[in-house]
């Protein structure tokens, strides 16, 4: 697969996620409107809020996940090497010049999000800029922006949006049954058939959809990325070195989420060492040491 292809598999996937997460919200919202006796209003609102939800990710997804990681924007008087690295490699790259952000973390990680080159941002934790070197740090950019340049960017804030309204919804429609659902609505008729199926639709579908659309992220993303970053660098070597700094650094990213984990160059939850192959299946990340093979054959 061509990087030309990769952005139009990309935009075409985000639209079809994102037409997914309306179906999806508006028949839960049917469904639970048919157990409550008012489907025509819970129809409506679920289809008013999927639209929301929809397109308010796709504009705003980036202010969002920047909100959520606690980033904020690096000056270039502050992190001068940060901003003087960025601007040579946007330049080597073809690509504008992204907004830089930095969140203050010991952790060593990066992520690049917005909807398109022309709404890029690179963020980077202070544990990283100053851990790595110049080139090194240098590599790492060049990843982000290979995101940048394959339009991994939309795809990837728009997943990390719907991900999150999942999550809120399918805790507010647990605790709503909970202390409602389960004796209905005058507290004398107890739970019934539709209510129950309901209830564990909420508690057990939802956050499984969620997982998969977490998932839908392929890995092969950050191969690409990989290859883009050390095309752009000309030098893979650089890149392997900076993802063992910031793989075998023990300390998490405590304002990363299941929502966001797919964005960061490396997993925030890690705490070094090895994963086995179970966790290795399930991860939004591939392993590590096998991206590290790739950049040394390079």
């Amino acid at each position: 697969m061509t990087i030309y292809s990769q952005i139009l598999n990309n935009r075409i996937k985000s639209l079809v996620l994102v037409a997914f997460f309306m179906v999806f919200f508006v028949f839960v919202f049917f469904i639970i409107g048919r157990a409550q006796g008012s489907s025509d209003q819970y129809l409506v609102f679920g289809l008013l809020f999927s639209l929301f939800s929809g397109f308010g990710s796709y504009f705003y997804s980036d202010k969002l996940v920047l909100m959520t990681t606690g980033a904020k924007p690096a000056s270039k008087k502050e992190y001068f090497n940060f901003y003087t690295v960025a601007e040579n490699i946007s330049i080597a790259a073809g690509l504008p010049m992204p907004k830089l952000y930095v969140m203050q973390s010991e952790s060593m990680n990066a992520f690049a999000t917005g909807r398109d080159p022309k709404h890029a941002v690179v963020a980077a934790t202070t544990g990283l800029l100053k851990s790595l070197t110049r080139a090194e740090l240098e590599a790492v950019v060049a990843h982000e922006l290979g995101h940048v340049k394959n339009y991994d960017i939309l795809f990837s804030s728009i997943v990390s949006v719907l991900v999150g309204t999942l999550v809120l919804v399918t805790d507010w429609l647990q605790r709503s049954f909970f202390w409602f659902g389960l004796r209905g609505r005058d507290n004398d008729r107890s739970l019934g058939p539709i209510q129950l199926v309901m209830f564990l639709l909420t508690i057990f579908v939802a956050p499984i959809v969620a997982t998969l659309i977490q998932l839908a992220v392929s890995r092969k993303r950050e191969y690409l990325a990989d290859a883009t970053g050390a095309l752009i660098t000309r030098n893979p070597d650089a890149l392997a070195n900076a993802l063992i700094k910031i793989s075998s650094s023990p300390l998490p990213l405590l304002t990363a989420s299941g929502a966001n984990a797919h964005l960061f160059i490396s997993n925030p939850f890690k705490k070094g060492g090895k994963q086995s192959k179970l966790a290795s299946l399930f991860s939004t990340h591939p392993p590590v040491e096998e991206r590290v093979r790739i950049l040394r054959e390079m």
